[in-house]
């Protein structure tokens, strides 16, 4: 099994560099075909948004079918800002920095009208999003750390 270690953003290409037995590699992607989230003792079957695309689209109009959770590379280490225009459920959003969770915004509503919408928000370089009350449920924490592994 591979794990990510660390990712930089090249104009339209992501280098990761991934470890693998003790020894690190750099490879670049556009797109990851499958990607599982652990954090503590729970592990996630993700859907990965790294292109402006679907960074944009997210978790608009759809629910997680075949999927635990939304797992957003970000270009920049900043603070992130997330709404919820056109969700069907409520989500937990959590931003991530450096592999540990920074900010968990919990049970986020959905919202119809684009110009009345909250924005939650957390400094870090990886966004998650989770069907609402996960974090809760799991005993998931600001200070856990995550591990992203690509099969």
């Amino acid at each position: 099994m591979f794990f990510l270690k660390n990712m930089k953003f090249y104009g339209s290409i992501y280098k990761y560099t991934i470890q693998y037995q003790k020894t690190n590699f750099l490879i670049f992607f556009l797109i990851f075909i499958n990607m599982k989230l652990l954090i503590n003792d729970n592990l996630f079957k993700c859907k990965v948004c790294n292109t402006p695309e679907s960074i944009t689209k997210g978790m608009m109009k759809r629910k997680f079918d075949g999927f635990d959770c939304m797992v957003f590379l970000m270009p920049e280490k900043k603070e992130q800002q997330f709404w919820m225009y056109d969700c069907l459920i409520p989500l937990d959003i959590v931003m991530v920095n450096d592999n540990v969770i920074e900010t968990i915004n919990p049970n986020c509503l959905p919202c119809v009208d684009s110009t009345n919408c909250e924005y939650y928000e957390g400094f870090g370089n990886v966004v998650l999003e989770f069907e609402g009350g996960t974090c809760d449920m799991l005993g998931i924490k600001v200070g856990d750390k995550i591990k992203m592994s690509v099969n």
